[in-house]
């Protein structure tokens, strides 16, 4: 099959979703597919505000329902890009060499300084859901992960 004739929703659905699944993704609880993940700068001019484009990705790997630990946004749709614990922001890999979530799980830990079992604990630790399958937007979800991501680590003081 020749990947050049097919369309990015076709490479994600023949190759990449079954590659994450191969790799031990569960797709309905740790797979977001085709997913805005910012709203889009806002611009102000006067009176007018206008909002910029959505950044948006082919997918979010979620590590637990609040931690998204990895993110594709490769046009091409034929590699990904992952956190990589030797302090890159970005990791090219292959089809067949997709991390499980417990090995993507340690890179990010090592990434964010998570060194201790204490630290892991706190980190991991759910969200509290009140039933109405409401979710934090992306930048409330940010403020809590470093928030709780700071505590921790030890610091004492925190600005939100």
């Amino acid at each position: 099959m020749n990947k050049k004739t097919l369309s990015e929703r076709d490479i994600c659905t023949k190759f990449i979703t079954p590659a994450l699944e191969k790799a031990g993704w569960d797709k309905h609880l740790q797979i977001l597919e085709e997913v805005s993940f910012t709203d889009g700068k806002i611009y102000v001019r006067g009176k007018i505000t206008a909002r910029g484009t959505r950044k948006r990705a082919d997918y979010i790997l979620y590590y637990k329902p609040n931690i998204p630990i990895a993110i594709n946004h490769d046009r091409t749709a034929t590699d990904a890009c992952l956190p990589d614990g030797r302090g890159n922001i970005e990791t090219e890999i292959g089809l067949d060499d997709f991390p499980t979530p417990e090995q993507l799980w340690q890179k990010y830990k090592k990434y964010k300084g998570i060194e201790t079992p204490e630290a892991e604990r706190i980190v991991a630790q759910d969200y509290y859901f009140d039933g109405t399958n409401r979710k934090p937007r992306y930048y409330q979800q940010i403020a809590v992960n470093r928030t709780v991501e700071a505590i921790a680590k030890g610091q004492k003081r925190i600005l939100l």
